[in-house]
């Protein structure tokens, strides 16, 4: 119960453990469910966006329910896309429905955000054995590869660093990963060269050496595959898919300068922050970010710090697409062009790495601690409790 209205949730609205104590009622197959009048109902994408919608939106209109469609881990540009197909899209907008995601989106979606990647680094005990080892990245400065670059799925500014850096010679010094071959029709960010846009071209799949790779999942390194997108290839254990992206080795950190991290969202101006941003956090390994239009301004009102008193940060406050990763790249290319350029960032950027693993841990708590009164004030300002 919340307030005086009757709480409904289903296990798969990914925020279940945080309200579990405080639900009226939990169920599992909407088909099988009567509705209870009145009730908010917290329910999870696939489900409330799915063939078993009109049953949610009948119990809003015509049985005085609270719908919130919850799917924090998705947001921003890959949650927006998913409501505009549902059709749900004004509905948000007008309130009718309400949205827990996991990323920025615009003022006229009536939307509460939730941290869903942050807290979760720490919830592995070998996430946790893995940091504390940070201390043999700014020990060991004879390092094989320049920087960390995992890549799962084909993105525009993945794909624009992957053949910029193929060009220049420079991937090949850093140690990186790319889980998807697939190629499209590119419209927003080009890669012209010799009178051709390298953007056209396809990608290989490249994985992590055997030996950097989460033992769990060594086993499915190189492995054959029909798919063009191999990461749950690489990550099925025994038939499972697991999130094994959440998993954390210290020797791909220990073994690199720095981390490129190239998140979810790079067109779509509104941030999203996922595992990508606080692995390197957590691990103490200093990070560029490869993200939207104001990303380092969000996670430094998070309280983390950014290492704008060593290297240029100014691409964060570029709109243009284009331009900002074009900054990104002769950024990296520029720190890569000497291994004492390299060695000084690393050093230089100790405290503060040292501060935001502390403070990932400081926010791993508050931001469940705080989610129940967050989530009462979102309700209360939509009209809902």
């Amino acid at each position: 119960m919340l307030d005086n209205r009757k709480l409904v949730i289903e296990p798969f609205c990914e925020v279940y453990d945080l309200l579990e104590d405080y639900a009226d009622h939990i169920f599992n197959r909407l088909e099988k469910h009567k509705i209870i009048d009145g009730a908010i109902y917290v329910v999870g994408k696939d489900q409330a966006l799915g063939n078993h919608s009109k049953k949610l939106i009948d119990a809003v209109f015509n049985k005085g329910c609270t719908l919130v469609i919850s799917y924090p881990a998705e947001g921003s540009q890959t949650l927006k896309n998913q409501i505009e197909r549902a059709g749900f899209d004004q509905l948000i907008c007008d309130g009718k429905i309400l949205l827990l995601a996991g990323g920025d989106m615009e003022d006229s979606f009536k939307y509460m955000r939730y941290e869903h990647f942050l807290p979760k680094i720490f919830d592995y005990k070998e996430n946790i054995k893995s940091t504390e080892r940070y201390q043999e990245i700014f020990t060991n400065l004879e390092k094989p590869y320049k920087f960390l670059f995992l890549n799962g799925r084909n993105r525009l500014h993945r794909k624009y660093l992957l053949k910029s850096f193929e060009l220049s010679g420079l991937l090949n010094q850093s140690l990186w990963t790319n889980l998807d071959s697939w190629h499209g029709k590119v419209a927003e960010i080009h890669l012209y060269k010799d009178g051709r846009d390298y953007m056209e071209d396809p990608m290989e799949i490249k994985f992590l050496p055997e030996h950097y790779e989460v033992p769990l999942y060594r086993k499915n390194v190189n492995v054959k595959s029909e798919s063009t997108y191999v990461k749950f290839d690489l990550f099925d254990n025994n038939g499972r898919r697991d999130w094994g992206e959440i998993y954390l080795m210290a020797e791909p950190y220990i073994d690199t300068y720095f981390s490129l991290v190239t998140e979810t969202v790079f067109t779509y101006p509104y941030s999203f922050r996922t595992e990508k941003i606080w692995k390197p956090i957590a691990m103490c390994h200093p990070w560029i970010a490869v993200a939207n239009f104001g990303f380092y301004k969000d996670i430094k009102n998070l309280g983390f710090k950014t290492f704008d008193s060593i290297i240029d940060e100014s691409f964060d406050q570029i709109a243009d697409n284009q331009q900002r990763i074009e900054h990104i790249r002769d950024l990296v290319e520029e720190l890569c062009s000497s291994d004492q350029k390299l060695k000084n960032f690393l050093q230089d950027s100790r405290p503060i790495c040292e501060h935001n693993q502390k403070h990932l841990w400081v926010m791993r708590h508050k931001v469940r601690q705080e989610f129940l009164d967050r989530f009462r004030q979102f309700l209360q300002t939509n009209h809902a409790l």
